[in-house]
């Protein structure tokens, strides 16, 4: 594991073995949104990018090294600098160069991530410039176990990037956008609630959440060792990841104590692997193999609630909702009792429906981004 000490000798020997445009003179401070290193790449068939590598907010409040990419459109910068549009992918693992951001190529993607590239180009064939976190932990630095939809983590590896990029490049607007698939539409709520207090220098103007993780938490009180049919298959990944998450980020959570040995084996064999490897070990698994007490005791209740329940009041910008109800990975009632949430905390959003797959984004979708962003951020 790299230790935080020994961040940037390790990441100066990777950017020179890449080719370094860019070395933050004042990396020693290890601020959020500092820059450790910048360097020049080919990635999604967007010649001009830049893998940055950054300082953020991580887990508990330290300040942690985290890694993500700058897209940039061809041309001049208009007037006023190139808007921003920042991307928060969907679920890829807990372990280092799972993230699939800053090493695209080396990270094995889900079915669900079908069409995060189209996304991505697409907003920068629109003259948009796009911010992608790997997300802590997922990216270029081990440090530890990505904690899988923490929503305060989510939120700053975004803002510090988009603040990371800003201060390498001044042609890059203040206006911005959040915006994610699966959990990164999570991540992409949780950002736009959080920007206000955390990034208030920048000027953000809406979100576009995709299919995003909702109301999960509600689902983990019902679960426990007496009801191990529940919870199985692909869904396990899921539900063991976020207990490998929440036990790395939130130790008050005593997640241990609600383990069975197994379970516990299992975690700590996990936290270092990508989605792929992670549901592979749970293929022959139920949830409840995993626990040795019910999910919905105290502390782990109050806590799982606190660290990834999706905001649904406060929102001081509009939202864009784009949901499948055909959708088998986050079910439609989740994604209604979202837009029930919202409608209740007063937040101002629309919503396209589709019949497609996880995250598959119909033409009517296409249509309502592109109005979304020129409306909101134009």
């Amino acid at each position: 594991m790299l230790g935080v000490s020994a961040v940037r000798s390790a990441a100066v020997a990777v950017a020179f073995s890449v080719g370094l445009v860019f070395s933050a003179p004042g990396a020693h401070a290890e601020t959020p949104g500092e820059v450790i290193s910048v360097t020049s790449a080919d990635l999604r068939g967007i010649a001009d990018a830049e893998i940055i590598d950054y300082w953020t907010r991580g887990v508990g409040g330290a300040t942690q090294p985290a890694s993500g990419v700058l897209y940039l459109p061809d041309g001049a910068a208009p007037e006023g600098g190139w808007p921003i549009v920042a991307y928060d992918h969907g679920t890829t693992g807990l372990g280092s160069g799972c993230g699939g951001q800053s090493d695209p190529a080396g990270a094995p993607w889900p079915e669900s991530q079908v069409g995060q590239d189209e996304f991505i180009r697409h907003v920068v064939s629109r003259g948009f410039a796009v911010v992608a976190p790997d997300y802590l932990g997922l990216g270029r630095f081990d440090t530890g176990p990505h904690p899988y939809l923490d929503i305060d983590t989510e939120a700053t590896a975004t803002l510090d990037l988009l603040r990371a990029a800003r201060s390498v490049h001044p042609e890059l607007s203040a206006v911005w956008s959040a915006s994610g698939m699966s959990q990164g539409g999570h991540a992409a709520l949780a950002t736009a609630h959080r920007q206000h207090d955390y990034a208030p220098e920048l000027d953000f103007r809406g979100t576009i959440a995709v299919d995003p993780a909702s109301d999960v938490e509600k689902v983990a009180p019902l679960l426990g060792p007496g009801n191990p049919d529940r919870v199985s298959g692909g869904t396990l990944g899921f539900s063991a990841s976020i207990l490998a998450g929440l036990r790395a980020a939130r130790p008050e959570a005593q997640v241990d104590s609600y383990l069975s040995p197994l379970g516990r084996r299992v975690l700590d064999e996990i936290g270092s692997l990508c989605q792929d490897a992670i549901d592979e070990r749970v293929a022959d698994l139920y949830l409840g193999d995993l626990l040795s007490r019910s999910l919905g005791e105290e502390p782990l209740r109050s806590v799982m609630t606190d660290y990834m329940a999706v905001p649904t009041s406060g929102y001081d910008a509009p939202i864009l909702l784009l949901v499948n109800a055909t959708d088998k990975t986050v079910p439609s009632p989740l994604h209604a009792a979202l837009a029930a949430q919202f409608a209740a905390g007063g937040v101002a959003f629309d919503t396209v429906v589709g019949t497609g797959s996880h995250t598959q984004l119909n033409p009517a979708m296409w249509a309502a981004i592109d109005e979304f962003l020129n409306r909101v951020v134009r």
